[in-house]
């Protein structure tokens, strides 16, 4: 089977796939090492909550913090294939949360970047993807609040 261009000889330049706007692509890469940063912070936390209530956030934030890598990589992976590029992945350091109320905190913000992102999302696909982190996140707070 051969690939044939869409794009044929003297036709104007496209304004399909790969011509996105770049800061889409931050955007998307932002979020993508936030989230992947995000599980660094909330296995921290994991580790050290202690006291009334600490087994079962102790579990909300192991749950969280196992989830959030599959989904970063599902994100970038479903972008970076959308758009036939790869994307620019910044060094950022992971945040250092106080307690489960700054995780709580940390998982709004979290919420408010992924909402962000959706806005101007043109791939339904990672749309949907995105939809799935906010239900982790929403299970993880809903745990931290109401369970602790």
């Amino acid at each position: 089977m051969e690939y044939r261009s869409l794009k044929k000889d003297g036709d104007k330049k496209s304004k399909g796939i790969g011509r996105l706007s770049s800061s889409l692509h931050d955007q998307t890469a932002e979020l993508v090492v936030e989230l992947m940063n995000a599980a660094t912070s909330f296995h921290k936390l994991h580790l050290s909550v202690t006291g009334d209530g600490s087994y079962a956030q102790h579990k909300a934030l192991n749950e969280i913090y196992d989830a959030l890598p599959e989904l970063a990589d599902t994100i970038a992976e479903g972008m970076q294939g959308a758009c036939e590029k790869i994307l620019n992945y910044p060094d950022k350091a992971p945040v250092s949360l106080s307690g489960v109320d700054g995780a709580v905190q940390y998982l709004r913000n979290l919420t408010e970047e992924v909402n962000q992102l959706q806005a101007v999302m043109p791939y339904s696909e990672i749309i949907n993807n995105l939809d799935l982190v906010k239900d982790s996140i929403n299970t993880a707070k809903y745990k931290l609040i109401f369970l602790s």
